[in-house]
């Protein structure tokens, strides 16, 4: 294998694994929009009493919030 070789499957396997970093941050994101999805439909199911019935979606959510964001990933020198 020559060095060229070599250099291109480096690079090939930090894209691919910049690739799927993305992937999974997206993912998590749109998880978070499916549980604030279904908040809202909680929220307005439940009217006046969604504070106390929709408490354990609500703080799913804001937890989701704080760790499911879309993060970026390093830049790589190709």
């Amino acid at each position: 294998m020559s060095l060229n070789q070599a250099r291109a499957e480096e690079i090939k396997a930090k894209l691919k694994e910049r690739e799927d970093h993305l992937r999974e941050s997206w993912v998590r994101a749109m998880e978070a929009r499916l549980v604030r999805e279904e908040l809202e439909k909680c929220q307005k199911g439940e009217g006046v009493n969604h504070y106390e019935n929709c408490k354990w979606l609500s703080e799913k959510y804001l937890n989701m919030l704080r760790e499911n964001r879309v993060q970026g990933y390093k830049h790589i020198d190709i």
